[in-house]
This record gives structure tokens, C-alpha cells and sequence, in this order.
């Protein structure tokens, strides 16, 4: 059960997904990012001070520009990711962006001067192809706008993990790079709310706000403690099925058919994320 606390967070990751598309015709990606960081920021900062028995003191840091820009990439792909998801098919938009270790490895190369074996030049190979047949649908049905936020969500979260490596090496704890990224996109979309204008949720509402923010927090807590206790590999693996758990969210929820192609196309960037998580190992990704 160590490392099947990953199929946990996968469940409720992909239930997250399945309340931000209920929610994103009434809210917009913004908004939706807002009400899903700011139930996490209170709850990580809950947790902080309590075990500490201190507000403030623990969150001093010198590296806020490393932050900053951990934040900012992060808060961009979530973003898009839920742009994506309200346009998309729910397996969709999830395995854009989970196309993140893929471009983790091109990233890694050039950011981090990091050289990889022949496997993960394979899998962005595979996953390239996969990427390929996942979108030309998207692109024959004029969703080219939507699939392309998607794709580049996956890649700014890849720009996240380098960041969360490099803040790792730094000697940041993880639960200061977590708060710190949740605080900025509390704060960004509270900004982008403030400029384009917001909704006032109506009762009905708030179940579904709610429950973006506790699904996001309770899988982030599931995933950490799967990380912690369970094999890295393993659970990097079984990060994916939070694709198949959306493509039965998605059929089962909202009747979305998708042609032979495009699940041929997320099978292909499936395995080619296993792969580039088996060869290379890449970052947690609760840095999200």
C-alpha cells in the first residue's frame, strides 16, 4: 500500500479535474487556480505553524527570486492546465500536461547540463509521436487553442521542476516550496481576478470551489506520503494512471468519445512518460 497511495492521489487529482470542467463555465482559469491555491495555502500554513508553533519565523527564505519564478512557472501551467481542461476532453488536457518529464529531459540538458542515456532520448522520441496523434484531432476539430495551452502546460511545469530541483539544492525544504508556490498562485490569481473582473459564487457554487481545493490538497498529501514511504519508481509510474482515471471520469461523467487515434496517442505518451520517470527520475510531481 506504500506506493499505492499514488493511485490515491491519481483518483483525486483526476476528481479535480472532473470539478474544474464542471466549474469553467461559470469561472475562469483564474479564478478556478485562486479557489484551488487558496484552500491549500490555508491548510500548508495550518499545518506549518502548528508543528513549528511559530506563524512567520519558518517561512524565511534567501532564495525568494528562485521562488519566484518556481511560482510563476508553476502558476502559469496550472493556468492553462485548467484552460485546457475546460475545452478538452478530461484525458486530454490531463495527458498534455503530462507531458512535463518529457520536456523535464530537454530542459534538463540544456538548463541543468545534465546527460541522459539513450532510453530517455527514446521516450521524448515516443512521447513525440504520441504527441502528434493526440493533437491532429484537436487541430481537425479547430481546438488548436485549447490543446496548445495544454502542451504548454506540461511544459511549464517542466520549467516548475527544474526550479524545485534547483531550490533542492539550495537546501529548501519541500514544504517551504510548496507554500511559497501556492502563496504566489493565491496571490496571481487573485490579481488576474481583480484586473478581468470575477464571479460572485452563488451557493450552489461553493461545493464545487470547495471541493477543487480539498481534492488538489488531499492528493497532494496522498502523492507526498506515497513519495515518502513508497518505491520512487514505482509510484512515478503509477503517477499515469491519473490519465486512465480521467479518460473514465470523461466517459463515464460526460459522454467524451475520442477517436482511435487519440487514444493511441495518449497511450504513447503515457508510456513514454514511464519510460523518461524509469531512466531519468525526475522531481515529484507534488511540485505542482
Amino acid at each position: 500500500m506504500k506506493s499505492g497511495w499514488m493511485v490515491v492521489a491519481a483518483i483525486l487529482f483526476a476528481l479535480m479535474g472532473v470539478l474544474v470542467k464542471q466549474a469553467s463555465g461559470d469561472f475562469s482559469s483564474a479564478e478556478l487556480v485562486f479557489y484551488r491555491s487558496a484552500f491549500g495555502l490555508v491548510a500548508i500554513w495550518g499545518v506549518i505553524a502548528w508543528r513549528s508553533g511559530r506563524l512567520l519565523s519558518p517561512l524565511a527564505t534567501r532564495h525568494a527570486p528562485t521562488h519566484f519564478w518556481r511560482g510563476l512557472s508553476g502558476f502559469g501551467a496550472l493556468v492553462l492546465f485548467f484552460y485546457a481542461i475546460g475545452r478538452l476532453p478530461l484525458a486530454t488536457a490531463v495527458t498534455l500536461n503530462y507531458t512535463a518529464p518529457l520536456f523535464l529531459a530537454v530542459l534538463s540538458v540544456w538548463w541543468l547540463r545534465e546527460r541522459h542515456g539513450r532510453g530517455l532520448i527514446a521516450a521524448v522520441i515516443l512521447g513525440f509521436f504520441g504527441i502528434v496523434l493526440l493533437l491532429r484531432p484537436q487541430l481537425q476539430q479547430q481546438a488548436w487553442v485549447p490543446a496548445l495551452a495544454g502542451l504548454v502546460s506540461g511544459m511549464l511545469a517542466a520549467v516548475a521542476y527544474v526550479n524545485v530541483k534547483q531550490l533542492g539544492r539550495l537546501g529548501e525544504p519541500e514544504w517551504r516550496v510548496v507554500f511559497y508556490f501556492t502563496l504566489l498562485a493565491t496571490l496571481g490569481g487573485g490579481a488576474w481576478m481583480l484586473v478581468a473582473g470575477f464571479h460572485r459564487p452563488a451557493a450552489g457554487d461553493w461545493p464545487v470551489l470547495v471541493g477543487i481545493g480539498v481534492t488538489a490538497t488531499l492528493a497532494q498529501l496522498a502523492l507526498t506520503r506515497a513519495y515518502h514511504r513508497g518505491r520512487t519508481l514505482t509510484v512515478g509510474a503509477l503517477a499515469y494512471t491519473t490519465v486512465g482515471f480521467s479518460a473514465i471520469y470523461g466517459v463515464v461523467l460526460f459522454g467524451e468519445r475520442l477517436p482511435w487515434m487519440a487514444w493511441l496517442g495518449m497511450a504513447l505518451v503515457v508510456a513514454a512518460g514511464v519510460l523518461a520517470v524509469r531512466v531519468s527520475n525526475p522531481p515529484r510531481a507534488d511540485s505542482l
